[in-house]
């Protein structure tokens, strides 16, 4: 009994010695991220607000599953599977008084009625019905299928197809011979001889014999019955090879919209080897387009019912839409060439957007070369198009709630614009133009929804701090807004379809995303439903750094964290972590994305570095002039606030300058090489991970935004690309990654290699990870890489 009481007692100590996290390694931090907890995701409501469902793995299986809460009752339970097979897709489309809801499963469509609590199935075809809504007297349901639209009667079921698209022009066969088991002479050879010889015999043939007469007359007369007894034909639309999207029927029924997109030819992409496959061989994976590649372009059509014609969208009257953008300056050949073809920009539509009354239509348009956002009432019946709004950015147009757009009532429309400079509300009467913000100040409204009545706004913002995120509540007359949430932090609300209830993930910096429920009151108590990290994870007195700013050069604030050692190293070494994408905010008091480093971060001030994080100009979260603060040179700006972080980090923390690193992924990596290659004296070793080199290599949709096309603007491609810059490398360089990368590919830091050869540069290293794509996911390639980042930290910045 001793004996077994003893070999318990160890089995004890051991479990709790391995749930323990004293001395942070790479090893531990690195591994499956399940070792910290797994938070809950994908949060969304059933249909009648009774329940919560969400994604959450407490049980660290292989896979998340579903779970489910009742808001008056907190505890999660696993949902069954015959509960799911019966759930509808969060998404979907309410009737007007928010009772009945249409969705596709699998293809078909269904009706779920929340008062009478059932569903109905309404289509059950081997083919696909998609985007179902309600008509404008909600008789009818309107849904696409094999690329037209179809009216389906709820009352009585009469299914109308709306629309006949076709993808090549029609031929209609002419019978000849007039009668069944008559051979008729018909000529193929397109002998010009033969074909006169036949009609001179035809005609003879109806001079000659009476009975011929007599069959002619009764197959004219038969034909023109048989036309006066069909139905009218549905009016073919030709599309040819274009691509059919944005298929919609006025509240009316009188119009249907939609937009052909015509695909680039001949589109050359680049193609990534993956080399470890399982069958043996090399296999080439099919990527993108290089920025600056042949782009897709777009029509808006209007098909008039009652009229059976086909027209487009006129475009000609968009004010500016002739506008060249500024940079063109710089090249005066180019403007002269440009201003004399005096061209239409080319533009892509989003809409339209209709009153519920039917009455009145709006459009958002973006100009492809990104300078211009326009709102615009559409005229249905010519297509015509009157400015509303327009909001023009010589850098490009972006930020938060860009696309955001709805009505009010039949004559009032929102929408977000920077035009302030930070993203805000507005409305607008569309038919006076007469528009009000509704919201101002340097902070930035982040998302935004329409309660059920329209008569309130709900909106995420970081009205308090530009790191702190709460959920609010206004008017939408205006007003002063009032919060609803009240924890310091991250604060991500899903509300409940009937807005009794918000649901809540919440974070704070150091502690990971857990979901809360709340009634939907101001002051109201946030309950705790999850609690998903592991006890391992806890054990560790993980820092919250210190959110702190500092000015830039140029007298801007710029925010920062900092995670101080309790004992700094002798060598008073620092490293600098670069968040990646550009437009991202890192500076939060919420969990991070980069969670990972956030860890590492704490191992490195645990080892006596001082290391400083910084949302520098194009982060997200801070306004406009700071988003597009890198227009035409990346690596401008951006890494300016970088180097004037490390002069904060020298005359705070008496930093020594000789002793600072720098590392970050993506657009993180693009800088530790830019510090590298442009900033010698200041950054003394870097870790470049999955970095661009050369911009003019990366994709079209991300590049083109911030540099243009390096055929329109080359200066901006050369002062933004590490690889012109390569020969100022004087530091420590460590390289690292993916070799399948289909975001920044492989190709590029390849380029970079052989620059660096060919320079006699000796100085740097290459960690290439052959199974892994931009975002690592084995925790094997983790572990090594952040053990190769550690290593060029120690071995060279505590000398």
């Amino acid at each position: 009994m001793k004996r077994l009481f003893t070999i318990l007692l160890v089995l004890i100590s051991t479990q709790t010695f391995a749930q323990k996290l004293e001395t942070l390694t790479v090893e531990k931090i690195m591994r499956d991220p399940k070792w910290i907890g797994t938070s809950p995701s994908n949060i969304h409501w059933s249909d009648d607000s009774k329940k919560i469902y969400f994604d959450w793995n407490p049980e660290k299986i292989d896979q998340d599953e579903l779970y489910s809460i009742i808001p008056n009752n907190t505890e999660p339970q696993k949902v069954s599977l015959n509960e799911r097979k019966a759930l509808s897709p969060a998404n979907g489309s309410w009737n007007k008084k928010h009772k009945i809801k249409l969705f596709e499963k699998n293809g078909d469509i269904f009706l779920s009625d929340i008062l009478k609590r059932n569903t109905i199935q309404l289509t059950n075809t081997v083919d696909r019905e998609s985007n179902p809504v309600f008509s404008s007297d909600e008789s009818h349901v309107l849904y696409i299928s094999n690329g037209n639209l179809y009216s389906m009667r709820l009352n009585g079921g009469e299914l109308k197809q709306l629309t006949n698209f076709v993808h090549a022009a029609s031929t209609t066969q002419q019978t000849q011979g007039g009668r069944r088991g008559r051979q008729g002479g018909d000529n193929k050879t397109g002998d010009n001889s033969a074909n006169t010889q036949e009609k001179w015999l035809k005609d003879q043939q109806l001079e000659l014999f009476d009975i011929i007469k007599e069959r002619a007359k009764d197959d004219k007369l038969n034909a023109a019955e048989r036309k006066a007894l069909q139905p009218a034909k549905l009016k073919e639309i030709n599309i040819d090879d274009k691509r059919l999207t944005g298929l919609q029927l006025s509240p009316d029924g009188q119009y249907i919209t939609y937009r052909l997109v015509t695909s680039p030819k001949d589109e050359k992409i680049t193609i990534v080897p993956d080399y470890v496959t399982a069958s043996g061989y090399t296999e080439d994976i099919q990527n993108r387009e290089k920025v600056g590649g042949p782009q897709s372009t777009s029509e808006s059509f209007i098909f008039d019912t009652q009229r059976d014609t086909v027209y487009n969208i006129s475009t000609k009257e968009i004010p500016g839409i002739k506008d060249l953008p500024d940079y063109v300056k710089d090249y005066p050949k180019e403007l002269e060439a440009r201003t004399k073809l005096n061209e239409d920009r080319k533009v892509n539509i989003r809409g339209p957007y209709w009153s519920e009354d039917g009455k009145n239509a709006v459009v958002l348009i973006i100009a492809q070369d990104n300078k211009d956002r326009w709102i615009m009432k559409l005229d249905p019946a010519t297509g015509q198009l009157s400015l509303i709004d327009r909001e023009r950015n010589e850098a490009w147009v972006g930020g938060p709630g860009l696309g955001n757009l709805g009505w009010i009532d039949d004559t009032h429309i929102y929408f977000q614009s920077e035009a302030s400079g930070y993203s805000h509300i507005y409305v607008a009467d569309v038919k006076s133009g007469d528009k009000k913000q509704l919201t101002s100040g340097k902070w930035e409204v982040q998302t935004l929804e329409l309660s059920n009545d329209k008569k309130t706004f709900y909106f995420t913002a970081n009205m308090e701090h530009p790191g702190i995120t709460h959920f609010y509540r206004m008017p939408v007359s205006g007003g002063t807004p009032v919060k609803l949430t009240s924890m310091k932090g991250g604060n991500e609300v899903t509300i409940s379809p009937d807005e009794k209830w918000l649901a809540i993930r919440y974070s704070y910096t150091n502690k990971p995303w857990d979901l809360y429920v709340q009634p939907n009151k101001a002051g109201a108590k946030a309950v705790k439903i999850t609690n998903s990290v592991s006890d391992e994870y806890n054990s560790y007195p993980w820092r919250a750094p210190e959110i702190i700013t500092f000015k830039n050069r140029y007298g801007s604030d710029v925010y920062a964290r900092v995670y101080e050692p309790k004992t700094p190293d002798p060598a008073k070494p620092a490293v600098i972590f670069v968040h990646g994408a550009g437009y991202l905010q890192n500076v939060t008091y919420s969990w991070s994305y980069y969670f990972r480093e956030s860890m590492f971060n704490n191992l490195l001030a645990d080892n006596g570095y001082y290391v400083m994080d910084i949302d520098y100009t194009a982060s997200a979260g801070y306004g406009r002039d700071w988003r597009t603060g890198i227009y035409r040179h990346m690596g401008g700006k951006d890494l300016d606030d970088e180097v004037d972080g490390v002069k904060y980090l020298v005359e705070k923390y008496g930093v020594n300058p000789k002793h600072v690193g720098l590392y970050g992924g993506s657009y993180g990596g693009f800088m530790t090489l830019m510090a590298l290659f442009t900033q010698p004296d200041v950054i003394t070793s870097g870790a470049a991970i999955r970095s661009v080199t050369d911009w003019a290599h990366y994709n079209h949709g991300y590049t083109d935004e911030i540099l243009n096309e390096p055929y329109n603007d080359e200066k901006a491609y050369r002062q933004s690309s590490p690889i012109y810059f390569a020969n100022g490398l004087k530091g420590n360089l460590l390289m690292l990654h993916g070799m399948i990368d289909q975001n920044v590919n492989f190709q590029d830091i390849v380029r970079l290699t052989q620059k660096l050869i060919e320079l006699h540069k000796d100085n740097w290293w290459l960690a290439p990870y052959p199974v892994e794509d931009h975002a690592f996911e084995q925790p094997s390639s983790w572990t090594d890489e952040y053990k190769r980042i550690f290593k060029l930290f120690e071995e060279t910045l505590k000398k």
